[in-house]
């Protein structure tokens, strides 16, 4: 097992490899992402941790980037890739992938027109009560 020193790191991407995740591409877009870091040279700067479900299987693959907290649908390897590049180039703009955006206060969707709302939370504890 491996133990990072985080110290100096800017950015914690999390990539879903839960079950929908991995059949729509979620290895392959997990390495590309790792690859875009390591050749722009951000390793130090970014670290990216695998993940389970994220709870939004609609938009699979999940890609979620912290502190932003900017939740991605990344549905190939280049989108994954352009999700790096987006991180340090903010004229790239991924607007059409992105699922949630956190706006100091809370989560907030985006495009919701083109994504599945989901589940409130706390829905299902109602219902069992």
């Amino acid at each position: 097992m491996t133990t990072w020193n985080l110290n100096g790191t800017k950015k914690h991407v999390f990539i879903c490899n839960g079950s929908s995740c991995m059949r729509k591409e979620g290895e392959e877009i997990t390495l590309a992402i790792r690859e875009e870091i390591a050749q722009l040279e951000l390793d130090h700067q970014i670290h990216t941790t695998r993940t389970r479900c994220n709870g939004r299987c609609k938009d699979a693959c999940v890609v979620v980037v912290y502190p932003e907290g900017k939740w991605y649908s990344a549905t190939s390897t280049d989108i994954g890739r352009s999700i790096i590049k987006s991180h340090v180039d903010p004229s790239i703009n991924l607007e059409d992938a992105l699922i949630y955006d956190f706006n100091s206060e809370e989560m907030m969707a985006v495009n919701t027109d083109a994504r599945v709302k989901g589940i409130e939370k706390g829905e299902k504890e109602k219902a069992k009560a």
